[in-house]
């Protein structure tokens, strides 16, 4: 951290204005701690070097005075325990049903395993502890963003590369609103394929995959008579990418009729961009789609296809690998159509209504206009 190549700065410094700025935006609900790897030992015992983490602000509710003035008296030392560090952060979080989140700041490798960053993630994953890391990397090193990118994908989090002061400050803030916005549910992950046919089958939930460049991806979900799926998809701009890009959310049959397409969500963010929809078995045209009735006589669930698709296209000198991070939401309510349309195909009441009405109208202008007439000649 003490190399001077992010703006003719330390990647130290860079990284304390960065905190410091977003600190400053936190809303004030905001539950924060902060724990630091490589930051007090400045000795050259490995073994001791390599037990380095401290939790510098306790987990709790955000206090923007302490928490810029412990990161304000960082100094850079020379081992990097990512590894143990990753697993106290765990710890510090504790247990609960709702997602924690942890950003971790590096610009370098892990220099003590054991324990192996990677294993820690993928240890931390499978106890199901709802805990998602996402990855900063200050430096244009392969092995640390091999180390991160899996740290990132273990747990359904991603990985940036930040090569300026504005980046990093701009990811952080993202990752901060990132949060926010999944703070109740952890995504599941989830490996969606190249057609409807053998893709994974969701139940109603948050589920997290990684796209590639102007990919397809397929996931399956059973609706029965009566439902009413509602899914959305955001995917993540967690590197440069150009202009002119989209998200598209599709349903559509087994066969490959399109059943609907969604329309974007209008977020206006520029870090996510999101889609969603919404169908029912009752908006079939053809009655002879539905589901045959099952020997109990009940109608079978229908499979409904969801495609995500998108026309992101990197910038020069981007890595396309690994895949855009890709949230899902799939939900299933009990159907609730539209209220109709004031046509006059809804029925002979509302005929009744219009004619009479347009009856009435027609008397009192002819009434009004005689009134007239007559009020006229007599001048």
């Amino acid at each position: 951290m003490r190399a001077r190549d992010i703006d003719g700065r330390s990647r130290i410094s860079v990284a304390q204005q960065a905190f410091n700025e977003v600190v400053d935006g936190l809303p004030d609900e905001t539950q924060l701690g902060i724990r630091v790897l490589g930051a007090t030992y400045r000795g050259k015992d490995k073994k001791q070097g390599c037990l380095d983490t401290q939790q510098i602000v306790p987990v709790g509710p955000v206090d923007r005075t302490q928490a810029k003035a412990a990161v304000a008296g960082l100094r850079p030392t020379g081992f990097t325990p990512v590894g143990l560090a990753l697993r106290s952060a765990a710890q510090d979080l504790g247990t609960g049903s709702t997602t924690r989140r942890i950003v971790l700041i590096t610009d370098g490798e892990d220099t003590c395993a054991p324990p192996d960053p990677c294993e820690v993630a993928r240890e931390l994953a499978a106890q199901g502890t709802r805990l998602v890391v996402d990855t900063l990397g200050l430096a244009p090193d392969e092995k640390v963003r091999r180390q991160l990118l899996c740290i990132a994908g273990a747990t359904g989090g991603t990985y940036t590369a930040a090569q300026s002061a504005d980046e990093l400050t701009g990811r952080i803030k993202q990752l901060v609103d990132r949060a926010r916005d999944t703070y109740t549910a952890a995504p599941a992950v989830v490996d969606g394929t190249g057609a409807c046919d053998g893709a994974p089958m969701l139940a109603p939930g948050v589920y997290t995959d990684r796209e590639a460049f102007s990919e397809h991806r397929w996931y399956r979900v059973p609706v029965r008579p009566g439902q009413e799926l509602r899914a959305s998809v955001s995917v993540a701009l967690d590197r440069p990418v150009n202009p002119d890009y989209g998200v598209l959310l599709r349903a559509t049959a087994p066969d490959g009729r399109e059943l609907v397409r969604g329309v974007d969500a209008g977020s206006g963010r520029t870090d996510v961009v999101s889609a969603g929809l919404r169908w029912s078995a009752a908006e079939e045209k053809d009655a002879a789609a539905s589901p045959e009735p099952t020997p109990s006589g009940v109608q079978a669930a229908r499979t409904v296809c969801l495609v995500v698709s998108n026309s992101f296209a990197p910038r020069g000198g981007t890595r396309a690998e690994p895949g855009m991070p890709v949230e899902l939401t799939v939900d299933l309510v009990a159907a609730s159509p539209a209220p109709d349309g004031p046509d006059l195909g809804r029925g002979w009441a509302l005929l009744l209504l219009l004619t009479l009405a347009g009856l009435v109208t027609g008397l009192l202008a002819g009434l009004l206009t005689r009134w007239w007439v007559a009020t006229w000649r007599e001048n």
